[in-house]
């Protein structure tokens, strides 16, 4: 969720990319090279390539047009623009600019399975795009144009043209200007493709590859975080901690995520003279189940978050081309392109994304309402009825819920056959990871907006016991984040700054980090 300076180097050869590589190459600029072994690999494979190009038996995507065309031989003098034409005519996205996280994991990712030695190319052409991410120029890509099979063929292409010295890009500076321009500034020569490299260029998975791991990261920061708001909401409404003793977890249901959920809040309410002051004498036999099984929604989430590295970390060691180099030399065609396992799990983790939302929203609601509040003014408002409070920063909040909700709505249960019905049936896994990215920031800002809740309440807790009710040291730690620049209770003041400060600080994950002060590493 943050970009930095360059970080550590990359090095791409057969194998062994890791989700982290990923997040280094796409958010933090970290350099890539490629190693001699690679690039001998790429060589001798491109050579039996060669041979094929000038062989009297056809090869798809060699010495044929393709898909639907596949069909038609084309001629050795007219293969160099077969290459070109496949570029530009692929290179047909609408819409706005995706991010440039987003381009720079697309084309790291297709760099790599170009360095895989198993789709035919020259060493030029994976070493120009690694010039280029390493150059910090961006090729535009277009919202739409991808159907999630035959590769994530539109972005890929935009992402090709540029190596072509065509196409839009912006440079390191995020100023888009001419390709040519930008090229001869970071002195990158543009590449002529040969047989078989347009193809190459843009039959991946990658687009979405790239989004499900980003996603997967911020989730793993944005659940811990989860934990940590949920408990502060149990402080603030006067909550018990002993659903979330161990032995209620493991030993009676043993999912992973739910147990490290309830270790996490467990933890965060650890020696809260709040929760400790109505172990006795309190006439409530259970809390509200999103506060009593906050760690059954978050765990549960957990576990599917797991599920899904578990698929993405096998698509990051596949080697997606058609036709693929196989290592006996026969080059192949295949349906590997075909982006369903990715396009599943996305969909799962935005299904999973909206939940945890509502669950907040749901403590969030509950601590505005003075019916069911215990003890705390309605909305939260210094003066209720002169002040509104939080009232609105609800709204915003369901609102966002809502959202969520209709972009858990799968995308990968659609289908839109295209291409002459030769590509009859699509997995839409780029729309997938589109609608996820989404999710992921509508479940930032609604914890960001409980943490607002659950401190503001804690605060007048405390204010209300004249300094008896106080949070425990974790909770102690994130208000003294969040006093930093977020005001406490108090009169109506414009709220949206305030909401987006604390927006930022659980994206950076400056919160998740206070509540360790006091409690260690958290799960």
């Amino acid at each position: 969720m943050t970009t930095a300076v360059r970080s550590h180097e990359v090095t791409l050869s057969f194998s062994g990319v890791t989700p982290e590589d990923v997040i280094a190459v796409a958010r933090h600029n970290a350099k890539v090279v490629i190693s001699a072994e690679a690039l001998a690999g790429v060589e001798r494979v491109r050579k039996h390539i060669e041979e094929l190009a000038h062989s009297d038996t056809p090869a798809y995507g060699i010495s044929t047009g393709f898909g639907a065309l596949a069909n038609r031989h084309i001629p050795a003098d007219m293969r160099t623009q077969l290459q070109k034409s496949l570029i530009r005519s692929h290179s047909a996205g609408m819409g706005p600019a995706v991010e440039r996280e987003v381009v720079r994991a697309l084309m790291f990712l297709r760099a790599k399975t170009l360095a895989s030695g198993r789709t035919g190319v020259r060493p030029v052409v994976v070493q120009t795009m690694v010039d280029v991410l390493n150059a910090g120029i961006t090729p535009v890509v277009r919202e739409f144009g991808s159907l999630g099979c035959s590769g994530d063929l539109a972005p890929l292409s935009h992402c090709a043209l540029v190596l072509m010295g065509e196409g839009e890009a912006a440079g390191p500076d995020g100023v888009v200007r001419p390709v040519p321009e930008l090229l001869a500034e970071a002195g990158i020569t543009p590449i002529e493709l040969a047989e078989k490299e347009g193809l190459a260029l843009v039959n991946g998975t990658d687009g979405m590859l790239g989004m499900l791991l980003m996603a997967i990261a911020d989730l793993k920061m944005l659940l811990t975080t989860a934990d940590v708001t949920a408990a502060l909401s149990v402080e603030g409404l006067l909550g018990t901690d002993q659903v979330f003793v161990p032995e209620l977890h493991m030993e009676l249901r043993p999912h992973p995520g739910q147990a490290a959920s309830a270790d996490n809040m467990l933890r965060v309410l650890a020696n809260s003279p709040i929760v400790a002051s109505h172990r006795v004498g309190d006439s409530r036999v259970q809390d509200a189940y999103s506060l009593r099984c906050a760690p059954q929604v978050a765990g549960a989430a957990r576990d599917t978050v797991d599920h899904a590295l578990m698929v993405a970390t096998r698509e990051l060691a596949a080697s997606i081309d058609n036709p693929v180099v196989l290592p006996d030399g026969r080059v192949s065609s295949n349906g590997n392109f075909h982006g369903a396992p990715v396009a599943y799990v996305l969909d799962f983790l935005a299904i999973v994304s909206a939940d945890v939302a509502s669950i907040a929203e749901r403590r969030t609601d509950r601590m505005l309402d003075p019916a069911r509040s215990h003890g705390l003014p309605a909305f939260l408002a210094g003066d209720p009825g002169v002040d509104s409070g939080l009232m609105i920063a609800q709204y915003t909040q369901a609102g966002l819920v809502s959202d969520s909700k209709r972009l858990a709505v799968p995308a990968s249960v659609d289908s839109i056959p295209s291409s002459a019905m030769q590509e009859d049936h699509v997995s839409m896994g780029w729309h997938a990871a589109r609608k996820l990215r989404k999710s992921v920031e509508n479940l930032r800002r609604v914890l960001a907006i409980e943490l607002v809740t659950a401190t503001r309440a804690i605060d007048m807790r405390t204010a209300m016991s004249d300094g008896v009710l106080v949070p425990g040291p974790a909770g102690a730690a994130v208000l003294e984040v969040l006093r930093a620049t977020v005001q406490g209770p108090g009169s109506d003041r414009f709220l949206s700054p305030e909401l987006e400060e604390a927006d930022r600080l659980v994206g950076s994950g400056a919160i998740r980090a206070a509540a360790e002060k006091a409690t260690g590493p958290l799960n």
